[in-house]
């Protein structure tokens, strides 16, 4: 790949990817960590010395973003994300009583997913914030596609078992 074709994939690859890794490593590392991380994934990306994703980019940033973060973590012996910084933003067309009832169900959910084990967590994030497949998500976490599916599954039962709970307590 040429010069000017290499930065211009660079260049595409930051535009596509940066805010989601800044939001996925944000959930591992903080808000004031996940820019450094992100940062040191696409210097890496720059370093390279061919394509180093054979047309998979995705898992390849996941995994080199989620590797150094997990190596940031093991520095700074801590684990520590406000929620606030992963409750995305509402749709502004909403009227403001929707707007408040879909942020504090965004809220809600968010706030359930601590329950879940650290691996139920990582990919419930990837699969419904970060949009990756299975198959991406097991090149990202090292574990296999239908590791992956099960997890899911298991992660979202839990999670439907504590909305139903939530739904059925009595209103006061």
């Amino acid at each position: 790949m040429s010069y000017p074709d290499r930065l211009q994939w660079i260049e595409e690859a930051l535009d596509q990817y940066e805010c989601r890794l800044l939001r996925y490593a944000q959930r591992i590392v903080g808000a004031d960590r996940a820019a450094d991380v992100v940062q040191e994934t696409f210097l890496r990306l720059c370093r390279t010395e061919h394509d180093p994703v054979n047309g998979s980019l995705a898992p390849w940033l996941y995994t080199v973003c989620r590797n150094l973060a997990l190596d940031c973590l093991r520095k700074e012996s801590r684990m520590s994300v406000a929620l606030e910084s992963v409750v995305p933003p509402v749709d502004q067309n909403q009227g403001h009583e929707e707007l408040v009832e879909q942020r504090d169900r965004v809220a809600f959910v968010l706030s359930q997913l601590d329950s879940l084990t650290d691996r139920q967590q990582e990919c419930v994030r990837l699969k419904f914030q970060e949009g990756l497949s299975y198959a991406e998500i097991a090149d990202v976490t090292g574990i296999s596609a239908s590791n992956v599916g099960f997890t899911l599954h298991t992660a979202m039962k839990k999670l439907r078992e504590k909305l139903t709970q939530i739904r059925t307590l009595p209103v006061e």
